[in-house]
């Protein structure tokens, strides 16, 4: 086994590009039959693409997001930070609002904000260092996180994973798919398996296609399918990305996280979650605080445009769900590993900052 980790194999997507002028967004609802880029040249062009989910992905939203700040101080003038937040404070309102549980949204904003208003008459180089900032850091973190997590895997496992947790939802190399990029450099995981993830199927479109980037051969599963392959001993973990983390351990993340850390526990098979610290959110006490977006309904009648329900039919359509921090085996963030979190832990590893 090799602990060693080429990242520049493992590391080729891009989903955030800044020019200069625009930031251009890896239009992820075309993947993975088109690799085209959104040019969004303001910051309502930015949010409007995080809320059409043209960017998704907790710390890639909280990245643009960023970006979208720098393009929305384009028009302003001021004198200094102070001024320019001031007049750009309601385009700041409307990026956060275009996804309300990703904490990352929100954090990032925060940074920004705090950047302008102690900033002087340089306001504007220093609102773009720190976007450039957020979106390095990310990709430190994530490399950080992918070493740690693999350490914990057991040589010759094979693992889930759900949702997107990949470049594609972050600076880059990934949280959740981070680890299991660093696991399969390493030698200690032989085989992923990806849950396709309904209703936007970000597994089937975008988690097995950006493995195939990497010479990684995952297997799709349906979701439905999940229990019974943990039942067939073929996974000894799930990995999982997070979009909030509670003060006492417990996890938003995409709608179906839920049930899996429940068949994982009933079968044996352990549970990590894995995001950076900016998903942590300490002022906010359990799961059961988390405003949990819900989207068109419409979402569940078709699949790729074609109606695969009945007319007059009600759905619901919640997009996240909690997972208990009773389930998690493992909380895995760039400042370190967290095993059976609970209050007391998270206070330990989160309440200096």
């Amino acid at each position: 086994m090799n602990d060693a980790i080429d990242f520049d194999r493992y590391d080729r997507i891009r989903p955030i590009r800044w020019t200069g002028q625009a930031l251009e967004l890896l239009d992820q609802r075309k993947l993975p039959f088109a690799v085209e880029y959104v040019s969004c040249a303001d910051s309502d062009a930015v949010a409007a693409a995080i809320h059409a989910l043209t960017v998704r992905g907790a710390p890639a939203i909280g990245i643009a997001a960023a970006w979208g700040a720098v393009l929305a101080a384009r028009a302003v003038e001021a004198a200094d930070g102070a001024q320019a937040l001031a007049a750009i404070e309601p385009a700041l309102q409307r990026l956060n609002a275009a996804r309300p549980t990703a904490v990352n949204l929100a954090w990032a904003l925060a940074r920004m904000r705090r950047t302008l208003a102690g900033a002087g008459a340089d306001w504007r180089e220093a609102l773009e260092r720190e976007a450039q900032a957020i979106a390095e850091q990310d990709l430190a973190a994530n490399r950080r996180m992918g070493a740690l997590g693999a350490a914990l895997i057991e040589p010759g496992r094979g693992v889930l994973t759900h949702c997107n947790t990949g470049s594609l939802a972050t600076a880059g190399f990934g949280t959740a798919l981070g680890v299991i990029r660093a696991g399969v450099a390493q030698g200690r995981i032989e085989r992923v398996f990806a849950g396709e993830t309904r209703p936007w199927l970000q597994g089937a479109r975008l988690t097995v296609w950006e493995l195939e980037q990497d010479g990684i051969a995952p297997t799709l599963i349906a979701d439905s399918a999940a229990a019974h392959l943990m039942k067939s001993g073929q996974v000894g973990w799930v990995i999982v990305g997070a979009d909030r983390i509670c003060a006492n351990g417990d996890t938003a993340n995409k709608i179906g996280t839920y049930q899996l850390a429940i068949a994982a526990r009933h079968h044996g098979v352990k549970f990590m979650v894995v995001a950076p610290s900016s998903t942590v959110d300490m002022d906010t006490a359990s799961g059961d605080l988390i405003e949990i977006e819900e989207r068109d309904p419409g979402e569940l009648f078709a699949v790729g445009g074609a109606r695969t329900a009945a007319e007059r039919v009600g759905a619901w359509n919640p997009v996240f769900d909690v997972t208990p921090h009773e389930l998690i085996d493992a909380i895995v963030t760039e400042r370190g590993v967290i095993e059976r979190p609970d209050a007391a832990a998270m206070r330990e590893a989160f309440s200096a900052g």
